[in-house]
């Protein structure tokens, strides 16, 4: 589509500090994409974990010529909230000192760019008024569809608008006809191709610059959060217009999986949430070997990382450079040497400026990145789990800590020629499964269809993925959840009726497509899937690797 004419200076929104003065080209689509530097990697927006002090860790393992090449999202903001509480908006979105229009973390042209402020809404007038507000500090502002918690469905915002698609179209439309930025929005996929197809057409024909597709459909969460179908999204890809944008999201741990989906999925970009809260550095290629920097670690099997140990002392550093620096001086002097508080609402009044969503992310991003270690060294995971709000002067022990356990098993797997983490147990990789009965009958002269079916069901498994994708504990890297169908076999996960529903007709529809002599056995899987739920695939949608 054609770039928009320049606008009309509309009167700046309370809460925003923009001067006055002639408007910037509005690009929409493609050439917004390309005006940005068409960037393929990209922070997902997380609710508070996507905030200014993680997105500069995120893009810091590139060169500095290099970082603006990593797009990143904001955490998700609450609509009403951000227009009704200047509380609010301070605590969740700095882009100025406070009392100035002096630019300072979120979407500082200097250093936090290319940005887009994701916001939760379900009234049109209402999400305009607080994406005025940001519009001046970002580069588009994004609508999310996607959000599948409970607190989502209450308020009525995320996946749970995907059954109003008017609403969802005069939402997208009104910021596309009255903000200065592009708008763009990301949707999951719904139970057909058709259907989302329907869906991203509606998102696209409102006025959405960029469509991020998650490959996972509203039910798939927690322990059923299963696979992501990057089929779904080459599907989308295949039967949109050549000229859209498309982000995939889904099934990223490791840095080679943002190509694998790029190819499978045809996107123009790959966006990334728990992948890259397990390492910030998954979007950085690996160094070749022998040109290690560092903090870089590569074991003697050719497997690396980045150390614990440097991620955690980068991230440090960050938040001492930028949010720390800027606090006032008699602030800072008060919480670096006050009485250590113990409940939000004694930061709220003593140390206001704690509650900062780069204060508050601090916690829960180091037990997502030591989580491997704190398995081990529980004095690490019990003095983490003491920190309280704002206390960067025991996280700065924590590091040390860190730091000296790092060590010390770098001293040990040399000491023992890598044998310390290559012998299994706690340092060392899970075990190979045992042989897949099918192999063991294939070996006896049983039809060898059945044993590599069984080998594709390994690389289908979390068990697999574990292997492929350990390293030692002073290592960044992902967390594995076990696939649906695994957590029922556990019992960690009981299915509701609708689901066992759900199930044993998918079962009983797969039976009369296929037909011949395996209809029986299909039929009978669809019993045992409406009685107990234990056939099949809960998180539905095919299975592909990672």
């Amino acid at each position: 589509m054609a770039a928009d004419s320049t606008r009309t200076a509309e009167p700046a929104a309370p809460g925003s500090a923009v001067a006055a003065g002639p408007k910037k080209l509005k690009l929409h689509g493609r050439a917004f994409y390309e005006s940005l530097g068409s960037p393929k990697y990209i922070v997902a927006p997380m609710v508070d974990q996507s905030e200014f002090a993680w997105r500069m860790l995120s893009r810091s393992f590139h060169p500095e010529s290099e970082r603006a090449s990593v797009l990143a999202y904001s955490p998700m903001f609450h609509a009403r909230q951000f227009i009704e509480s200047q509380k609010y908006r301070d605590q969740h979105f700095q882009a100025t000192r406070p009392g100035s229009t002096t630019p300072w973390l979120d979407g500082n042209p200097a250093f936090d760019r290319p940005l887009f402020v994701q916001f939760c809404a379900n009234d049109p007038d209402v999400l305009l008024a607080a994406a005025r507000i940001v519009a001046p500090h970002c580069d588009a502002v994004d609508l999310n569809l996607g959000c599948p918690q409970n607190i989502a469905k209450k308020g009525r915002y995320g996946s749970f608008l995907q059954e109003d698609q008017d609403l969802i179209h005069r939402m997208i439309r009104i910021l596309h006809e009255n903000l200065d930025v592009p708008v763009t929005a990301k949707i999951r996929i719904l139970d057909t191709p058709e259907a989302t197809l329907a869906y991203a057409k509606n998102v696209l024909s409102a006025g959405a610059s960029i469509l991020t597709v998650h490959g996972r459909r509203r039910e798939q969460k927690g322990h059923l959060t299963g696979l992501a179908d990057w089929q779904m999204i080459r599907y989308l890809r295949d039967n949109l217009p050549p000229e859209t944008v498309l982000f995939a999201n889904g099934n990223i741990l490791e840095h080679e999986d943002l190509e694998r989906c790029l190819a499978a999925t045809g996107a123009d970009g790959v966006m990334s949430a728990e992948g890259n809260l397990s390492n910030p550095g998954l979007f950085a290629a690996p160094p070749p070997p022998g040109s290690e920097p560092r903090g870089y670690w590569r074991g003697r099997d050719g497997k690396g990382g980045w150390r614990v140990d440097e991620v955690f002392r980068r991230y440090l550093d960050i938040l001492h450079e930028h949010p720390i620096e800027g606090l006032p001086a008699a602030n800072e002097k008060g919480k670096r040497t006050g009485k250590p508080t113990k409940r939000r609402s004694d930061v709220a009044k003593e140390c206001p400026d704690r509650l900062a969503p780069n204060f508050v992310g601090m916690q829960p991003h180091l037990f997502h990145l030591l989580r491997h270690l704190v398995g081990r060294h529980h004095d690490v995971r019990d003095a983490l789990a003491r920190t309280h709000l704002g206390e960067v002067e025991a996280y700065e022990a924590i590091c040390r800590l860190v730091e000296k356990k790092v060590a010390e098993g770098l001293l040990e797997y040399e000491r023992t020629g890598g044998k310390s983490v290559e012998e299994g147990g706690i340092d060392g990789p899970p075990p190979p499964p045992p042989a897949p009965a099918s192999a063991v009958g294939a070996a006896a002269g049983e039809d060898e269809a059945d044993a590599d079916a069984d080998a594709e069901g390994d690389r289908e498994s979390s068990a697999r993925v574990v292997r492929e994708c350990w390293r030692p504990w002073w290592v960044v890297q992902p967390v594995i959840r076990p696939l649906p169908k695994e957590a029922l076999a556990r019992g960690a996960v009981q299915i509701s009726k609708k689901d066992k529903k759900r199930m044993a007709a998918e079962l009983e529809a797969e039976a009369e497509a296929e037909g011949g002599q395996d209809e029986d056995k299909t039929k009978q899987r669809a019993k045992r899937a409406k009685e107990d739920g234990s056939a099949g695939d809960v998180a539905g949608g095919t299975l592909l690797p990672r």
